[in-house]
């Protein structure tokens, strides 16, 4: 097969403790998902199903161990936002999953940060129009290593935190998540067969907010560790 241009090799995350990686297909977010989260953005939780946007999979941006990313400031915003997340990884395909199956097609969790245009996302969101340009814009979702379910366990409960400078800004529990990481994977089969290499940002906790340049955001995950990115 001839191609007009070479394709790019597909975004490749670390898998902790290893020299494998894992490779990308679809990332999927849930908005959302924690109660007060979704207060603050002004919801009301009670009322809502779970929802779904994607970012394209060359959002992301994997993080090794130990480094810290130097993430550049984006065009056209003022108001850069962290949403640290619990990300959940895809290793075995389905539609319609049931809900007692849904955490065996998980096949592990990774620390994750949805970097947000805010400003755009709040133009597009009161004119009515999809959040692409506030959400899926290039290099938006850093991701730190893979940590394998069959290692770590699954995820009912575990700490979430993000830090800027030292600052704590955003600390909850994914016990508080809306919709459990098994739910979110059984209701989001019901819209799009899931595959080996999608990957599911599980939505942020209360206490979102800005960053500016030469900030560095501490973001970590109970039993995975936690991910170093710096706005430069």
């Amino acid at each position: 097969m001839a191609f007009v241009f070479t394709p790019e090799a597909p975004i490749a995350v670390p898998v902790a403790g290893s020299d494998d990686h894992f490779a990308v297909r679809r990332v999927y977010c849930v908005g959302r998902n924690y109660a007060a989260h979704a207060r603050e953005m002004g919801f009301d939780p009670d009322r809502e199903p779970p929802f779904f946007f994607c970012k394209p999979a060359d959002a992301v941006v994997p993080v090794a161990d130990g480094h810290t990313l130097e993430l550049a400031y984006p065009s056209q915003t003022q108001n850069y936002h962290f949403e640290a997340e619990l990300v959940a990884v895809i290793g075995k395909g389905g539609s319609d999953i049931a809900l007692d199956d849904a955490l065996d097609h998980v096949w592990g969790y990774a620390v994750g940060l949805d970097m947000t245009r805010r400003d755009l996302q709040m133009k597009m969101r009161e004119m009515g129009r999809p959040w692409e340009i506030g959400k899926a814009f290039d290099r938006s979702a850093p991701i730190g290593p893979i940590h394998r379910a069959s290692e770590v366990g699954h995820f009912v409960q575990g700490g979430v935190w993000l830090n800027v400078n030292g600052e704590t800004k955003q600390k909850s529990d994914v016990s508080h998540l809306i919709w459990s990481v098994a739910e979110t994977v059984a209701d989001l089969s019901k819209f799009f067969r899931l595959e080996p290499g999608d990957v599911i940002y599980t939505g942020t906790p209360e206490g979102v907010g800005a960053v500016k340049r030469g900030e560095l955001m501490t973001v970590g995950v109970e039993r995975l560790g936690e991910l170093n990115v710096r706005v430069v």
